[in-house]
């Protein structure tokens, strides 16, 4: 019975696979390239060469495949350790079906010349969209591909998982930078500036905001304001809150998420136009609640926008956020071999302390465009803090260093060959 089983295993033709990284990169991320890859790699049986699109999705629409088999062991290998997007990613959203259907078409026929079977998608919300139409589109045109998607996203949104990779590391700069900028802070504002805002990525979901408040423990310690997207901005309560922080500690430290808006939805720092998933363009928050406080208090203030430097900062990454990146990577390409499609690997929390997780397949159907905010239970009763239960919630996801090589004093990061396949289509794609 076994060796007929060995032989059936023998006569089905090898399926190759295709990566793809998607939307704006982690500190991370490649972590997760590094599980998929190096997981393939172990099932010579089940899966043949793993091709990476080169720069996301595009790749596959302009057959600009990556061959992710001439890269040594020692290179995937150290992927782990290296922030961005080691394949390049792309700020692409497919359409709807209904839409355009043929982009979807395209990607089928990239996949049918090139033997494609498996497609691992590593994004968000609209990339678990993505996968999900094209396990869709792939049935109709009668070849069947095993989508799944693999999370990835700084602003934790995605939900039935209980974090995101690449928010925990995020978190950490975040917290650890709040709490070194408001010691500088403190030792200034008798002279000197009295007010810092730090603004932070979030455009609906507070989650990176909310890992500012980590920075301290007591009521007195920084930051003394966190403006979350969930709580409308509401100017005369604002003021009053930095007022009493300057009067009562002598300065203070507001966090502030790039999606903080009024009421009635408008951004604080809407730029009047869009990015190509359709999302409004925000032009900076920081700077516009700096001058709200030196126009209303008249404090001297300093202000920085954290940017790519947060979703960067692979030296000094969570080391489980290291660790679940991975894992999900190496959980897609065991989903997929399994027969599982139209999945994502979602981390689930089994306690908090210690913390233990595990990772389960959730449908695809159940997360894709579907955004998890901060809950109101997680925000003081005021709107501008974070209460006890959010710190038991985020303190285990920032927990544990795992520091790149060094050389020279600077992180060792390694670069792929990114050789190039060699196209089949007669036909080529324009965005």
């Amino acid at each position: 019975m076994s060796n007929k089983s060995t032989a059936t295993r023998r006569k089905t033709p090898l399926r190759n696979a295709f990566y793809a990284q998607s939307g704006g990169v982690t500190a991370v991320i490649n972590a997760s390239a590094a599980g998929v890859i190096e997981t393939a790699r172990r099932y010579p049986r089940q899966i043949g060469t793993v091709y990476a699109g080169r720069h996301g999705i595009i790749g596959a629409l302009t057959e600009d495949l990556i061959d992710t088999s001439l890269e040594s062991p020692a290179t995937i290998k150290a992927l782990r350790h290296t922030p961005s997007g080691a394949f390049g990613s792309a700020r692409f959203k497919l359409k709807g079906l209904e839409q355009n259907r043929a982009e979807y078409e395209r990607l089928i026929e990239v996949f049918r010349a090139h033997d494609i079977g498996y497609f691992f998608y590593n994004g968000g919300n609209d990339s678990m969209d993505t996968a999900l139409k094209v396990s869709q589109i792939g049935e109709a045109l009668g070849y069947p591909i095993t989508c799944v998607g693999i999370p990835k996203t700084v602003d934790n949104d995605l939900p039935l998982t209980d974090c995101c990779p690449g928010f925990g590391s995020v978190a950490k700069y975040i917290a650890v930078s709040t709490r070194e900028a408001a010691m500088d802070v403190a030792s200034m504002a008798r002279t000197s500036t009295k007010v810092f805002v730090l603004e932070v990525m979030g455009r609906h979901a507070g989650w990176i905001a909310a890992a500012g408040g980590l920075a301290g423990s007591k009521a007195s310690d920084a930051p003394h304001v966190i403006l979350f997207p969930e709580i409308a901005f509401d100017k005369p309560a604002f003021l009053a809150k930095v007022k009493h922080s300057v009067d009562t500690n002598g300065y203070c430290v507001i966090v502030v998420s790039e999606g903080t808006h009024y009421a009635d939805g408008r951004f604080l720092a809407e730029a009047g136009t869009r990015d190509a998933f359709g999302h409004a363009q925000l032009g900076g928050v920081g700077p516009v609640v700096a001058n709200m406080v030196k126009e209303e208090l008249g404090y001297k203030y300093h202000w920085a926008v954290a940017d790519y430097l947060q979703r960067a900062a692979r030296h000094i990454a969570s080391k489980v956020d290291v660790e679940q990146a991975y894992a999900v990577g190496k959980a897609a390409v065991e989903f997929a071999i399994a027969g599982r499609n139209a999945v994502m690997p979602a981390i689930i929390r089994k306690s908090s302390k210690p913390y233990r997780w595990s990772i389960e397949a959730v449908p695809l159907a159940a997360v894709a465009n579907v955004e998890k905010t901060v809950p109101r239970n997680f925000i003081t009763a005021d709107g501008f803090g974070i209460t006890a239960a959010c710190r038991r919630y985020l303190e285990p996801l920032i927990a544990g260093e795992d520091y790149p090589p060094y050389k020279n004093g600077l992180p060792d990061y390694v670069r792929i060959k990114g050789k190039s396949v060699r196209r089949k289509l007669k036909t080529t794609w324009k965005p």
